[in-house]
């Protein structure tokens, strides 16, 4: 498996404040990564300096062979990062298929393909962004990432506040991408029963740190380090 992401060392955070300390990990083409920790632990943070948004203090990221740790968030989008804030951040006012053609790049991922992906989008095409539901947000703002045809996506808490019928949607989905379109990802989660059958490694932050990295396979087999640093097994 071709090296797709390698973070070295990475210290940011937010105006002086230091929130990731020493970050490092590497990601392969095709591979997806759970960020697991409690709330406050630095799980944003690394998403958000993935994406070029906070302030680096120390390390390197490097997508494909190129260094992007000083790259603008633009830049990065344009060499391959997809991103899924929490807030989604959808255009309100354009119809659910403007919001994906206003970000659309070349590549497989049509307007058309997103439909398939999520056919409740396809029968809601037409309709503002406002007029849809939480959960019908969520599956447009995933839309609208694969329309920019990304190497890597990012998603931070895409479960949150959704419906069961639209989690196991979602989940389904994002399995697809992982399993049989082979799209690299990583998903940052508090529940990681959720995500650790859809992802083949994950990290645990503490404060900060990466406190464990294992397997998907070895944590829910034996879920001691989600006990420890999470607080729970059931999850």
């Amino acid at each position: 498996m071709a090296e797709l992401l390698a973070v070295e060392g990475l210290s940011a955070g937010y105006g002086r404040a230091v929130v990731l300390s020493d970050i490092s990990f590497r990601l392969g083409e095709g591979e997806a990564l759970a960020v697991l920790g409690r709330n406050g632990m630095g799980k944003t943070t690394l998403i958000d300096s993935l994406v070029g948004v906070t302030r680096r203090f120390a390390g390197s990221i490097v997508l494909g062979h190129r260094e992007i740790a000083a790259a603008a968030p633009e830049t990065r989008a344009a060499l391959g990062i997809g991103w899924v804030p929490q807030e989604r951040n959808i255009f309100r006012s354009l119809s659910v298929e403007e919001n994906i053609s206003a970000v659309a790049r070349p590549g497989p991922w049509t307007a058309d393909r997103v439909f398939a992906l999520f056919p409740r989008l396809k029968d809601r095409r037409a309709q503002p962004g406002s007029a849809l539901s939480a959960g019908e947000q969520q599956l447009l703002a995933i839309g609208r990432a694969l329309a920019t045809n990304p190497k890597l996506l990012l998603l931070d808490e895409p479960t949150e506040g959704l419906a069961p019928i639209i989690v196991e949607e979602l989940l389904a989905a994002l399995a697809r991408l992982f399993r049989e379109e082979g799209l690299a990802g990583i998903i940052v989660e508090q529940h990681a029963r959720k995500v650790l059958p859809i992802t083949d490694r994950a990290l645990i932050l503490e404060r900060g740190r990466i406190v464990n990295e294992s397997p998907s396979a070895v944590l829910l087999a034996d879920p001691a380090p989600l006990e420890r640093f999470l607080g729970v097994t059931g999850r």
